[in-house]
């Protein structure tokens, strides 16, 4: 470490982890079965643990505590155990060439290195076989191979085949993409002048190519299971939509907007169970493209190139996927406008209704003031009258004391007194009823 610098929490793992998952070095002649197993994002420490098993039985070290790669030769076959982030490979090796059928031909593809496996520890492998290629890696002075398309279908045991040269020349390689008798693709690599790191780069990536196409097409039953359901939804989002059109009242409103929610959860039910898959199959995809560009194909004459077998067979699946996604967003963006456009006129017919019983409410009001106001003032006549009446009583008693006017002039001259003090008293208490609600 330079003097007086501090290195990073993380600069080991980041420096190591280019290094991690080294290619094998491979010499040809090679045999090679690799296999890859869907187990989802789960499961690495149990097949950590299966993996050291093996090992453990053949006196070899197991992988290290947290590893996602390990690669171990037990003697009989070289074993190459990778973790991925949903799915795991692992890959057995034997440095051997075919064996010879009693005619003195290669027997390819006969007695591969997974038959040296211990059945009981293939059969406990955690998840689910989505992966089995036999690869045979040929050396260049192997019996010759006839090369016409009719001797390699007969190997490939399928018409519809890829092959290539690769590498700049330095190989030729046939694949079938097919799953056969007994249960695995084949690829075939015929040496021309390859190296052996650079023939382990290209077993690898075969072995890529192979299960990046197979875990992106994963996508593909999902897209045909919920196609037809992604239109039966459009033709009833479109029947909504029409009946919205005639407007028949606040009680249809909202009946569709029930309606429309229903649609939007299901798609919503819809785009949870396939984003996360749809997703995938785009970005290994891409990894197919990409391990097909490392190849640095160059066409042999009588076959088709691995990039012609992808766009005529994966990338179809591909757009068949990327195009239900896309109408699943399309239909959940209408499914949303044609929501909002729903509210809205709800909330103004709800307005309208709403304006409507405010002014019937202040026309309530009005009416009320009118009678409050006719009653006190009657009120006020009733109330005059009995005080009136009350003062008329004393002004007869009021004789004796000897005042200078009759009780008839006394009770005239009250009533304009009490009728204004009682006016005024009323008033008192209006008011002050009006500044305790308006502090209310």
């Amino acid at each position: 470490m330079p003097v007086g610098l501090t290195d990073h929490a993380w600069r080991d793992q980041l420096t190591r982890e280019v290094h991690a998952r080294p290619f094998a070095h491979l010499e040809p002649s090679e045999r090679v079965t690799h296999i890859a197993l869907y187990t989802g994002e789960g499961g690495l420490e149990a097949e950590r643990a299966h993996v050291g098993e093996l090992c453990r039985r053949y006196g070899k070290p197991p992988p290290a505590d947290g590893a996602n790669f390990h690669m171990v030769n037990l003697g009989d076959f070289r074993l190459r155990w990778e973790r991925h982030t949903e799915f795991a490979t692992v890959a057995f090796y034997a440095r051997e060439a075919a064996p010879l059928r009693d005619d003195g031909k290669l027997d390819r593809f006969a007695h591969m290195p997974i038959e040296r496996v211990p059945r009981d520890w293939l059969a406990g492998l955690p998840g689910e076989l989505l992966v089995g290629l036999h690869l045979e890696l040929e050396a260049r002075d192997a019996p010759e191979l006839e090369q016409d398309p009719e001797t390699i279908a007969g190997l490939m045991q399928v018409e519809n085949f890829a092959g290539a040269q690769v590498s700049g020349g330095a190989a030729v390689v046939w694949m079938n993409f097919w799953v056969g008798a007994d249960g695995f693709g084949r690829v075939l690599v015929r040496d021309m002048e390859l190296r052996p790191r650079q023939a382990g780069r290209l077993v690898q990536r075969l072995c890529e190519i192979e299960t990046y196409r197979m875990m992106a097409l994963l996508a593909l039953p999902l897209a045909r299971r919920h196609g037809g359901e992604i239109s039966a939804l459009g033709e009833r989002l479109r029947a909504i939509i029409e009946e919205m059109s005639r407007n028949e009242g606040v009680e249809s409103e909202q009946r569709l907007l029930g309606e429309l929610t229903d649609v939007s959860a299901t798609i919503e039910r819809i785009s949870a169970e396939t984003n996360y898959r749809f997703s995938a199959a785009r970005a290994y995809h891409a990894l197919v493209q990409r391990r097909i560009a490392e190849l640095r194909e160059a066409r042999t004459e009588g076959f088709q190139t691995f990039q012609e077998f992808m766009d005529r067979r994966l990338t179809p699946a591909i757009r068949t996927c990327e195009s239900t996604q896309d109408r699943l967003d399309a239909l959940s963006g209408r499914v949303a406008r044609a929501g909002q456009l729903l509210r809205t006129r709800v909330d103004v017919t709800l307005e309208a209704q709403n304006r409507d019983l405010l002014e019937s409410m202040n026309r309530r009001a009005k009416l009320q003031l009118r009678l409050q106001e006719t009653v006190e003032g009657l009120s006020v006549a009733a109330i005059s009258y009995y005080l009136v009446s009350l003062i008329g009583y004393l002004a007869k008693g009021s004789r004796s004391f000897g005042l200078p006017l009759t009780p008839d002039q006394i009770t005239a001259i009250s009533i304009p007194v009490v009728v204004a003090l009682i006016w005024m008293g009323m008033r008192k208490v209006r008011k002050s009823l009006r500044r305790g609600r308006s502090a209310d």
